[in-house]
């Protein structure tokens, strides 16, 4: 059945047309990916569907009464909330009634003597009690501590702009929706918390559209793939993978059905030279069809970026670190790091938010100081550097003066020499974007013309710091391609599993204030052998507890909202406990449906996460009574 239907949509900002005459229907059940190249205005088309914005002609219409969640790449939070007032600041009645009960037990802890907010809270705690709120509530802090946030009293305005997507996301999938809009999901999330929100998306049964550079996220979640190309959307059924597959074939008619028009073309035009009578109806008939096939403007499917950039020789000396450490704001970060680069080595960093990847490639590349220890570069290495924060890009200038500025003739890899308007048109900047101020282009057209402005400099030493965060998936298959060619060394760090599978040959882990040493990739190899290292080693979980024991200062008891919740997550345990044996009996008796086998052990891999985060709170509530 049908929820939101698009008819004729247009959309257009200044003299940029994004959208031309499209038209899309959400259906219940539909998982969709939404993919384009940056600028090409995919994040509109989301505020479009989710209402937030209004199109210049056509029609969107909803089907009556269903809730529509939206993600944005740029969530707008309340500073003055808390955390979990954030998450709890909607209009349904469940998440209303969660909030109720967390402002009512806020300020009987301010007030502890007040009748009316003892009221108030018997009250609440009744309606939690009758309507599954206590497990509604546990539910909601499982997703932010699988999202690693864990302090929920923390004020909003304290979060980095990371942890601040976090919340957003968590808010987005506690508060049930018909069809969830996602912006970006698994930017500034590590792999394993996408791991879990691939597992919880499939669990859910509400529809989905997103739009994500993450391919083995769309492979794994979506089932249906919409391309937004040049103005226009061509929907393909499946994930990613058949996507490929569909979409090259769709190209390859494009480009054959081209030749075809040029080839006609050519005769048309040739005839006419022959100079036939123009009065004739004939010859009339014959120039109105060659204008009309002039005229139209056929896809050959190769609007793609152009890397073709010329390198430097690297010599055998590249990188020496040791003994690095750095604290930042009073908190350690790491020590005793060391770090090496040989020629060819091309190394993934991988590690949770906040290890200090992104510090530890800013104190290599000299941006920052550490506090102690040394780096030593080789005397051959230029050093590229593609960090976060897009360093060194003016958004007061022109695109075509600033890249002109750096390089105002460029070296190709065969070792022609090119010019800054051709390596923009290369880049996917056509000539009358060329003049557009940097400041008014889109934030992934920004990070393709910062790319842009770390390549043509021919580094022989490259760092890429989540580069894949704003990338379009476009432009991040042909930067993969030029890495393959690319003969320096390469540093990536990214939660993108694709792309290190793709561009890296180890990886190293960034945990715990040390890194790792080297394992070899893919990704799913790098976790085997964690594993299996782990069989013999204890848990990082029981030496968090042995540690908060150790170093517990005084012994205290539960407040009675904890209380309540250790008392809501024990049914709460028992009822995941039997949903999880009546799906492994399901599983069992599928025999040969692998269809329903594969959802089936989706709904069971949700499930034992939200159980395993419902223990471990439970866990962690039950050693303050002890």
């Amino acid at each position: 059945m049908s929820l939101i239907t698009l008819e004729n949509i247009s959309k257009q900002y200044s003299e940029r047309l994004l959208l031309d005459r499209v038209g899309l229907q959400i259906n219940e059940g539909d998982r969709i990916g939404l993919i384009g190249i940056n600028g090409s205005g995919k994040s509109t088309f989301l505020r479009l569907v989710a209402g937030l914005e209004i199109p210049d002609n056509g029609s969107i219409v909803v089907r009556g009464g269903i809730q529509i969640q939206y993600l944005p790449q740029e969530p707008d939070l309340n500073d003055e909330l808390t955390v979990l007032a954030q998450v709890f600041d909607s209009d349904s009645p469940p998440v209303r009634l969660l909030r109720d009960y967390e402002w009512a037990s806020q300020q009987l802890q301010q007030q502890p003597d007040s009748v009316y907010w003892q009221e108030q809270l018997t009250a609440l705690s009744d309606r939690m009690e009758h309507s599954g709120g206590w497990a509604a509530e546990a539910n909601a802090k499982a997703i932010l501590t699988r999202l690693g946030i864990t302090d929920f009293a923390a004020p909003i305005a304290t979060l980095s702009g990371g942890q601040r997507k976090r919340v957003a996301l968590a808010r987005a999938l506690i508060d049930r929706a018909d069809l969830l809009i996602l912006d970006e999901p698994t930017n500034h999330i590590d792999a394993e918390t996408i791991a879990w929100l691939e597992a919880y998306l499939l669990s859910q049964s509400g529809a989905l559209l997103m739009v994500t550079h993450d391919r083995y996220f769309l492979d794994r979640v979506v089932n249906r793939i919409i391309e937004l190309d040049r103005r226009q959307l061509v929907s393909y059924p499946g994930n990613y993978s058949q996507y490929l597959e569909l979409s090259t074939a769709r190209r390859e008619t494009l480009a054959s059905a081209e030749v075809k028009r040029q080839n006609l073309l050519r005769r048309e035009l040739e005839w006419l030279r022959r100079g036939a009578q123009a009065r004739s109806t004939k010859q009339k008939a014959r120039k109105q069809r060659v204008e009309e096939l002039q005229r139209l403007a056929y896809d050959r499917g190769d609007q793609i970026v152009s890397m073709a950039l010329a390198g430097r020789r690297l010599g055998k000396k590249v990188l020496q670190a040791r003994g690095l450490s750095k604290t930042f704001e009073g908190r350690l970060l790491f020590t005793g790091v060391e770090f090496y680069l040989e020629p060819g080595d091309r190394i993934g960093i991988i590690g949770p938010n906040g290890a200090g990847k992104s510090t530890l490639l800013n104190i290599l590349a000299g941006k920052v100081a550490p506090d102690t220890g040394m780096v030593e570069w080789g005397e051959t290495v230029h050093l590229g550097y593609y960090d976060q924060q897009s360093s060194g890009l003016d958004e007061s200038r022109r695109v075509i003066d600033f890249i002109e500025q750096e390089a105002p003739l460029i070296r190709t890899k065969d070792g022609s020499l090119i010019s800054a308007f051709q390596i923009l048109e290369w880049f996917l900047f056509p000539r009358p974007q060329q003049y557009a101020y940097i400041g008014t282009l889109s934030g992934g057209e920004r990070r393709r013309l910062y790319l842009l402005y770390r390549l043509i400099h021919q580094p022989n030493v490259l760092f890429l710091d989540e580069p894949t965060n704003d990338l379009d998936i476009q432009t991040l298959t042909v930067l993969e391609e030029f890495l393959d060619h690319f003969q320096g060394c390469l540093v990536v760090a990214s939660h993108d599993r694709y792309f290190l599978d793709r561009t890296t040959d180890f990886l190293v882990s960034f945990e715990d204030g040390r890194v790792s040493a080297r394992y070899p990739a893919p990704f799913e190899t790098y976790l085997q052998l964690r594993a299996e290292q782990a069989v013999n080693a204890p848990s990082r979980a029981e030496t968090s507890i042995a540690h908060k024991a150790e170093n517990k200062a005084r012994p205290r008891k539960l407040s009675w909202k904890e209380q309540q919740e250790l008392d809501g997550l024990e049914p709460r345990i028992e009822q995941l406990e039997a949903q999880k044996a009546a799906l492994q009996a399901e599983i069992n008796a599928s025999g040969s449906d692998y269809v329903r086998l594969q959802s089936l052990a989706e709904r069971l891999h949700a499930l034992e996460a939200e159980l395993e985060a419902a223990e471990e709170r439970w866990l962690e509530l039950s050693e303050v009574i002890d």
